[in-house]
């Protein structure tokens, strides 16, 4: 009877140490998830700007002078509290330097 209740309490030591292992892998999952998204946004952004600047080339024989124009006629839409964006102008007929990064804000 004794033994019978030291093996119960050890089984249910076990179970709590495996659901609890379980627990933490998921979780840690689940941030690392999110982190991939989050890098797969930054890249969808910066690929839209990549776009739109080529796109704007191709209309207007001139790449836009600056971001704004971007999204005033193009339609871009950033969420600035989540991404800085750098935009330079290096001349009219030459692709400007386009970087997305995370904000040190967020």
């Amino acid at each position: 009877m004794k033994l019978q209740i030291v093996f119960n309490g050890i089984k249910i030591i076990v179970l709590l140490a495996v659901l609890v292992s379980l627990g933490l892998f998921l979780w840690r999952g689940s941030i690392s998830l999110t982190k991939g998204e989050a890098g797969e946004s930054l890249k969808q952004l910066e690929t839209s700007i990549r776009k739109a600047t080529m796109l704007c080339y191709a209309a207007e024989g001139v790449y836009p002078p600056d971001l704004q124009y971007l999204k005033d006629h193009y339609g871009i839409q950033i969420d600035e509290d989540k991404y800085a964006v750098f935009y330079e102008v290096q001349g009219k007929n030459l692709m400007p330097s386009i970087t997305v990064m995370e904000s040190q804000l967020h």
